[in-house]
């Protein structure tokens, strides 16, 4: 009998981010360098747009990275076929933060890389909070109010969710909540949720329509408000 032995499994490499051997190359990023903005939030604010995935690592060093779908794909030209790998990645530091990458290379690991930095550089920020008439508490475990976000030809209806009930949402999509710190929730599909990507892009859609109607709200309160007559 010829005897067996386990190879030891091989972990990932986590690249540490060295600040002071960034460079930056975009008048965002010296800002950031220089600490005129502390958190990631405050970038997000100033509505400047985010050029550079090394401004994420800087303010958000800890982020946890999922992949969600792996797929080969196949380019034919007058030569032969091409064969490369499309890797999508979802990450987030469930803090409110989350992002959707894509990546494509020849090589498995390079395409994961790709789409890790294409994923830091659609970081977008989630509101939190408690949307429930039947919890009505003050924790930032659910959504605030209901939601929809659309990709092609899939809309996904995110709903607000009482304290202890979870994530009764698709196994595809749960990765893109967890991420960005949402508990519980309830969703509704609409379209063809076997294309993984687009389910993604939908989900995250809704999930920044939240910051951005909150936004928008506010400049409108400030410019109806009415002028005081001496």
């Amino acid at each position: 009998m010829s005897a067996k032995f386990n190879k030891p499994k091989r972990k990932p490499i986590k690249e540490e981010f060295d600040k002071e051997a960034w460079q930056p190359k975009t008048e965002l990023g010296n800002a950031v360098k220089a600490g005129e903005y502390e958190t990631i939030d405050d970038v997000f604010e100033s509505g400047k747009r985010i050029m550079e995935a090394e401004i994420i690592d800087c303010l958000i060093p800890n982020l946890n990275t999922r992949t969600i779908d792996v797929k080969k794909t196949v380019r034919v030209t007058r030569a032969g076929r091409h064969f490369a790998f499309r890797v999508t990645v979802v990450i987030g530091d469930q803090n409110g933060h989350v992002g959707v990458g894509t990546g494509k290379n020849i090589e498995k690991f390079t395409a994961q890389k790709k789409a890790i930095l294409n994923a830091k550089l659609n970081l977008v920020q989630v509101r939190r909070g408690c949307g429930s008439w039947e919890c009505n508490c003050e924790k930032q475990h659910s959504i605030p109010y209901s939601t929809s976000g659309r990709s092609a030809s899939l809309r996904v209806n995110l709903l607000p969710a009482p304290n202890g009930v979870g994530l009764t949402v698709s196994d595809t999509i749960k990765p893109v909540l967890e991420l960005a710190g949402i508990k519980d929730v309830w969703s509704k599909t609409k379209g063809a949720t076997d294309t993984k990507l687009n389910f993604v892009r939908a989900t995250i859609d809704a999930l920044e329509k939240i910051s951005k109607l909150k936004t928008h709200s506010k400049k409108e309160e400030e410019k109806e408000e009415p002028e005081e007559k001496e």
